[in-house]
């Protein structure tokens, strides 16, 4: 199996999840390597992403490490299977990786949820406003890198208009509404967009209104990515030297009551879109 020098926090998680399995059955690595007739630094690799395994070698390690939980075992090898190019490999080499890896989390994910407080959510948010985001980066980005990133972002929305679409759940605090990032005509350009993407059946917009008082997690933007099965969730958070990601059980208990609380709080789906629609009409 080939290496990567850098590899992919999908390739990693794969690796990730391997060895948490591989520990679980307090197995050493030497055992692994022995089951798949390799070298023991071979297998670390494999466990750190950094080489790539087959879904064959996925379901000897699963086997003899005497999982039983068949949809985790099906969804790693579904891990291991997806070799298909993305679209986003287009941009490989030419952006950031970690803004890939937010695509490639999001196009794979069986269900998304996000949370965001200054700005909306980038899948949802339309090319001048996007702009008008990479535009305010310290230090600067070159002209062309800004360009790349928007035509990135607007190609994000290819996972709420494909043939199967994403559910996407957006938790908006009024103050993301009211940011006018690219002046006022741009945002009431951005919040008609919202309102119309809003309407799609697999899109929830619910927003927090500033009466709402404090909420978990001020400040941070968080994309909730869920797995094929809870095992396989992911969690995204926004940083300004770029995407960060985390998956240990505790984090993922701690934002899965995030949204559980954005969910009892925020305004329900048509008050939402009355709520930016009042916005609009202030701009």
């Amino acid at each position: 199996m080939p290496t990567r020098a850098t590899p992919t926090e999908r390739q990693k998680r794969l690796g990730a999840e391997l060895r948490k399995m591989r520990v679980a059955a307090g197995r050493t690595t030497e055992y692994a390597a022995g089951l798949l007739g390799l070298d023991r630094t071979k297998v670390s690799n494999m466990e750190l992403g950094i080489r790539s395994t087959s879904p064959e070698r996925v379901r000897i390690l699963a086997s003899n490490y005497d999982c039983s939980d068949q949809q985790y075992v099906d969804a790693l090898v579904e891990l291991a299977n997806s070799r298909k190019r993305g679209w986003w490999e287009q941009f490989r080499g030419s952006l950031p990786q970690g803004l890939l890896d937010v695509v490639e989390l999001e196009w794979h994910a069986t269900r998304l949820q996000s949370e965001q407080t200054v700005h909306l959510p980038g899948p949802l948010q339309v090319g001048a406003y996007a702009r008008a985001i990479f535009d305010a980066a310290l230090p600067s980005l070159p002209r062309s890198e800004v360009e790349l990133r928007v035509i990135l972002r607007l190609h994000r929305q290819q996972i709420l208009e494909r043939d199967n679409p994403v559910n996407y759940v957006a938790y908006i605090h009024e103050s993301a509404l009211r940011m006018q990032f690219g002046g006022r005509a741009v945002t009431r350009e951005q919040l008609q967009h919202l309102s119309e993407v809003s309407e799609l059946v697999n899109v929830e917009v619910r927003v927090l209104p500033v009466e709402a008082g404090a909420f978990p997690g001020a400040g941070h933007a968080v994309l909730y990515a869920e797995g094929a099965v809870p095992q396989l969730d992911t969690v995204q958070l926004d940083s300004a030297h770029g995407p960060e990601f985390t998956h240990a059980d505790a984090q993922l208990a701690k934002y899965r009551e995030h949204m559980d609380w954005m969910r009892a709080r925020t305004l329900g789906v048509r008050e939402s879109r009355d709520f930016i629609h009042h916005i609009v009409r202030q701009l």
